[in-house]
């Protein structure tokens, strides 16, 4: 008799779908129950580093506020420096700031004005690209700072909303884990 192995389970495989959140209409990928489960969280910060292997990357930066789950966990395992982008005033020391659209408004991320030194290979990690204006907005803050941005990995894209061509469009390197149609 044969018995048939169960089928390997993906990243997106542990991302729950939560409807109307925060929205109407809306259908929030949650990551948080990837993060709670050790297979999946072990996954997604191996495929989340794998392009880069090889790479000098000086920093990984984690863009607020689940970037930093995943940024920390991908910067250790390429044993280098992790450095928060946050929301305006959370910060203690002197930053540099950077707006950014969103759908309704106004929002403004800084970094340290000394988290990066000119010529350093940055990593980009988030949990999620929807239009990329987060992303946008820390590329723009690292390349102030003179570092470069070597590339962006995301454990979800949302390629209805545009952030992957934003981004490539910039000349950044982006690298997902899963998509998602849709909101």
């Amino acid at each position: 008799m044969h018995v048939q192995k169960p089928a390997q389970k993906t990243v997106k495989d542990y991302i729950r779908t939560i409807p109307d959140f925060p929205h109407d209409g809306i259908l929030f990928r949650d990551v948080t129950t990837l993060f709670a489960d050790p297979r999946g969280f072990r996954m997604c910060v191996d495929q989340l580093l794998a392009p880069y292997a090889g790479m000098r990357i000086d920093k990984v930066v984690g863009l607020e506020a689940r970037g930093f789950i995943l940024g920390g966990a991908v910067a250790h395992q390429l044993s280098t420096g992790f450095v928060p982008v946050r929301k305006k005033g959370k910060l203690p020391g002197q930053t540099i700031s950077q707006a950014y659209t969103l759908e309704y408004g106004e929002a403004v991320v800084e970094v340290h004005d000394d988290a990066l030194q000119p010529g350093e290979a940055v990593l980009i990690v988030d949990d999620l690209l929807a239009t990329g204006g987060t992303a946008e907005a820390g590329i723009r803050l690292i390349e102030r700072l003179g570092a470069r941005v070597v590339g962006c990995a995301f454990v979800v894209d949302l390629p209805d909303l545009g952030g992957r061509k934003k981004l490539e469009a910039m000349g950044m390197d982006v690298h997902a884990l899963c998509a998602f149609e849709g909101l």
